[in-house]
């Protein structure tokens, strides 16, 4: 079975999108977690290390399950294989 040029292209994408905020998601669960030790100082009454781990993970990893959607979305519609019509 051949395959388009088109579905190249989407899948292309998809895979550079992903590897990138995979890479993202790598950075801030193990890098900066590890690294967060070494920074000794209070953020909003919590050690650095502490809100990095609970709180601040926790909010990048939603802003990438967003920019993913919204990217995925426009990349769709670019490709012509939306679900929406």
């Amino acid at each position: 079975m051949k395959v388009s040029e088109n579905h190249q292209s989407y899948w292309r994408k998809n895979l550079r999108i992903t590897s990138i905020l995979l890479a993202i998601w790598f950075v801030v669960t193990y890098v900066m977690a590890y690294f967060a030790r070494d920074l000794a100082f209070n953020f909003a009454g919590w050690p650095f290390s502490f809100w990095m781990a609970a709180q601040g993970s926790l909010v990048v990893y939603v802003v990438i399950i967003a920019y993913y959607a919204h990217y995925m979305n426009k990349l769709d519609i670019e490709h012509g294989v939306s679900e929406e019509e």
